[in-house]
């Protein structure tokens, strides 16, 4: 029998503490609902990270059942996504389902490894150079990511979108942002970052990967472990994510037709 969920430590026994589906979950706050049968759980998720989601954890078989039954409740804008295989199964037998993409969920399950260049990042932090952004920044992000990010799913002033850290760098006398990252729709034990740039001209000086490692870091020490959604075939950012830690896990994401 499927049974609707109604407290997170549910949702967290059934799926084993899983970190996509404890991200998804969003402390069973803002719309989120989420059932069980067997060993499945699914969780629909409203406007996460620009998509209303479907996570999906566990078996075929219950899977199956429950994503049939959740697109039933929540209407088809709801992407089911998680683990290719399972997805590829559940794709095949939901009627009306088809794939919409493939990328990877990537995870960092306690502090980001040590930087090789450890001098130049403990010197990146001075009150001049980077940290948390107030909101003032925000133009100034905003004008980054439309030149340099502009298909970033975190903007300034978006629902979710929580605070932004950034580099600042000196040019032609002046103090100029420099690249950026965002803590966006994490979860209570799930930090996510996201809205990761670089201003063009400053690319190439690892400052994307200093930045995201502190960020990381906080995330870290804030919600216990961090995670963030890539693009497979970004090999760049995938390399910096697993010089940080970041475990690497394959994911599919399908569409209601």
């Amino acid at each position: 029998m499927i049974v609707e969920l109604a407290r997170l430590d549910q949702v967290r026994s059934v799926c084993g503490d899983d970190d996509l589906l404890m991200w998804a979950a969003q402390g069973l706050s803002g719309g989120v609902r989420a059932w069980a049968l067997g060993d499945g759980v699914v969780v629909a998720s409203p406007g996460v990270s620009r998509h209303d989601r479907l996570a999906v954890w566990g078996g075929a078989a219950c899977v199956t059942e429950l994503v049939r039954h959740a697109l039933a409740e929540v209407g088809p804008s709801y992407r089911p996504f998680g683990d290719v295989e399972l997805m590829a199964d559940v794709t095949a037998k939901v009627a009306g389902l088809e794939v919409a993409g493939t990328f990877c969920w990537m995870s960092l399950p306690g502090l980001p490894a040590p930087a090789s260049d450890a001098g130049a990042v403990s010197g990146l932090w001075d009150a001049s150079q980077g940290g948390w952004l107030g909101p003032g920044a925000d133009a100034e992000v905003a004008g980054l990511l439309a030149a340099a990010a502009p298909r970033s799913y975190a903007a300034p002033g978006m629902a979710g979108v929580r605070r932004w850290a950034g580099v600042w760098m000196e040019e032609a006398g002046h103090r100029v942002l420099a690249a950026v990252a965002a803590d966006a729709w994490s979860a209570p034990s799930v930090g996510f970052l996201a809205g990761v740039a670089t201003a063009a001209r400053f690319r190439g000086r690892g400052l994307a990967e200093r930045l995201c490692r502190w960020v990381s870091g906080e995330l870290v020490a804030a919600r216990g472990r961090a995670a963030l959604m890539v693009d497979e075939d970004n090999r760049a950012a995938i390399g910096v994510y697993e010089r940080i830690g970041y475990r690497r896990r394959a994911v599919m994401a399908s569409q209601v037709t």
